[in-house]
């Protein structure tokens, strides 16, 4: 017997760390572990110890006689990441990954303000107040009135496993030493120089909202969207609530086609008795019931071999059950060019393995379907006061210095549609009184300090992790690493005495908060509106029915505080 890593691995890489006998691989300090879909178990080298299983954050992993329903192929999945040449000889002895010793001579404790609360600012925080031998505070701050980012606002409602890592935050959340303040606005509320005089050091962790854009005619008609203003309406952010999309035509085409658009995909095919059972928002509930969409494209403009969906998401996706996923046979075989150098071994290859098979596969009859198209760019979305269109132009895959880079063959074809959500990529946007590199759309960072973009010197106590350091790569896990890097800087800047002492105290702080934002949230407040949101989902067996705006948050608070 050997345990399988399945489709909910968040690549956090904690099972690595208790892994006796060094069988879980890529490991945070090998080159593939920033680009990897997923972490795999060797199941020539697993001893069937179960540690990994204990410490998995999202439950990911199973043995291999006891998969859940949709999991069989994720045995041969881990198997085929091994046999790639170099990676059968890998030592036996026990990863190690040891922190270095924080040796302080200045005062403590260390003060740090975190702007941001999904995973990357999660884990900074934690790794700031575990380490040993030295005094933190941490002071998180987040503009809505709900933390954990992305893994509220951003992972799929039918993702239940995946958002369970949000125990792990709320675990940090009740570290001596942390405090919260949700709906505070760094940059309305407080600036950048009043965080500073309150903190030794402001660790920015704010993601990466905004899309990129198609730059091509019709892109701005009604009914064409970013994906990321779809994803957050489904969710039940705040500032999206209150969007409308259109689902009366039959054909819905995405651009794009990474976990995002498949993402989004499912979620407009699925049957929404399934989605009901999840804790997508009611507004996005109530809307999809009345849709009239039969079918869904998702459009990349490279081969299968390229296609920036992950495996577990095309499995995922392929094993909903509420529609049918289909693929041109023609398009999902490789081209010659790309066959010529796809490594056998490579995951790629087991991707275009897998599409072929859904290429082959029978209709089931669903009244949906997901169609996944491939080396389709768009050129224009069609329409004078709405979409009604897209005209995709074909690509063709040529080699460009050693990449394969789609180019036009000159033909085209026009698709009638009524809703385009574009899906091809997220990018930072500047920070309040912070440098911006707005060709990377990221903060500029050395290892995690922010530095000046005309002389590279890092700016005095200012840091950055997560997708704002590096750019929107990785998934939930791969902040882990990112924000220890970043959090060994910082330590290190402090016990050299580069981080000059604030001038004001914690006191001082909270009362410049209750006069610039007087609803401000805590996490005690955020308590009561977890279990109210979980309470009231009880009696419709969901996980959770959300609040979506500050005020009806506010008013839960206040009603559970009221004397009885």
């Amino acid at each position: 017997m050997a345990y399988v890593i399945t489709q909910n691995c968040c690549n956090d890489a904690t099972c690595v760390t208790v892994c006796p006998v060094n069988c879980i691989h890529p490991t945070p300090d090998e080159p593939d572990y920033a680009t990897s879909e997923m972490l795999y178990i060797d199941p020539a080298g697993c001893i069937d110890c179960g540690a990994c299983v204990d410490v998995c954050p999202v439950n990911a992993i199973q043995p291999d006689f006891e998969l859940a329903e949709g999991a069989e192929r994720y045995p041969d999945l881990n198997a085929h990441y091994f046999t790639a040449p170099g990676k059968q000889d890998y030592s036996p002895a026990p990863y190690q990954h040891p922190k270095p010793k924080i040796e302080v001579a200045q005062p403590c404790p260390l003060r740090v303000a975190i702007v941001g609360s999904g995973p990357a600012a999660c884990y900074a925080a934690e790794e700031l107040l575990a380490r040993k031998g030295i005094d933190v505070e941490v002071t998180m701050f987040e503009r809505l009135p709900a933390p954990w980012g992305l893994v509220r606002f951003g992972v799929a409602p039918d993702h239940q496993a995946t958002k369970s890592v949000a125990d792990l935050f709320a675990a940090t959340a009740k570290r001596k030493g942390f405090s919260l303040r949700l709906n505070v606005e760094v940059g309305k509320h407080l600036s950048h120089e009043e965080l500073l005089a309150h903190h030794h050091a402001v660790l920015y962790a704010v993601g990466a909202p905004r899309d990129r854009r198609l730059g091509i005619p019709g892109e701005d008609l009604p009914g064409s969207h970013p994906a990321t203003d779809f994803v957050a309406w489904y969710n039940g952010h705040p500032d999206y609530a209150g969007h409308t999309f259109d689902f009366s035509a039959e054909r819905a085409v995405i651009v794009g086609n990474g976990n995002v658009a498949l993402d989004v995909a499912r979620i407009l095919a699925s049957d929404v008795d399934r989605l009901a059972r999840t804790d997508i928002a009611e507004h996005a509930l109530a809307a999809l019931s009345g849709s009239k969409i039969s079918e869904v494209v998702v459009l990349g403009r490279r081969g299968p071999a390229q296609a920036a969906f992950t495996i577990p998401e095309l499995l995922g996706l392929a094993g909903t059950g509420d529609f049918d996923v289909v693929a041109d046979p023609a398009q999902a075989r490789l081209d010659p060019v790309t066959a010529a150098s796809l490594d056998p071994h490579a995951m790629a290859a087991l991707k275009v393995k897998i599409l072929g098979e859904l290429a082959d596969r029978p209709l089931s009859g669903f009244r949906r379907r997901v169609v996944l198209r491939f080396l389709g760019s768009p050129e224009e979305v069609l329409g004078t006061d709405r979409v009604r269109g897209i005209r995709v132009g074909r690509n063709e895959l040529t080699e460009v210095d050693g990449r394969l880079v789609a180019r036009p063959d000159g033909t085209a074809e026009e698709l009638d549609c009524g809703l385009v959500l574009r899906s091809i990529g997220y990018r930072g946007e500047p920070v309040p009184g912070m440098p911006f590199d707005d060709l990377l759309g990221r903060l500029p960072n050395e290892s995690g300090r922010v530095v000046d973009p005309d002389t590279g010197a890092p700016l005095p106590g200012v840091y950055t992790a997560g997708w704002i350091k590096r750019g929107p790569s990785g998934v939930i896990g791969t902040n882990k690493k990112c924000a220890e890097e970043t959090v060994e800087a910082l330590f290190a800047d402090f016990a050299a005495g580069r981080l000059p002492a604030p001038a004001n105290g914690g006191e001082a702080l909270e009362t410049l908060i209750s006069e610039r934002q007087p609803d401000a949230l805590d996490y005690p407040s955020w308590t009561v509106v977890d279990r109210h949101e979980r309470t009231t989902a009880k009696p419709l067996r969901r996980p959770r029915i959300k609040l979506t705006s500050a005020a009806e948050m506010r008013k839960v608070v206040e009603d559970a505080r009221k004397p009885m």
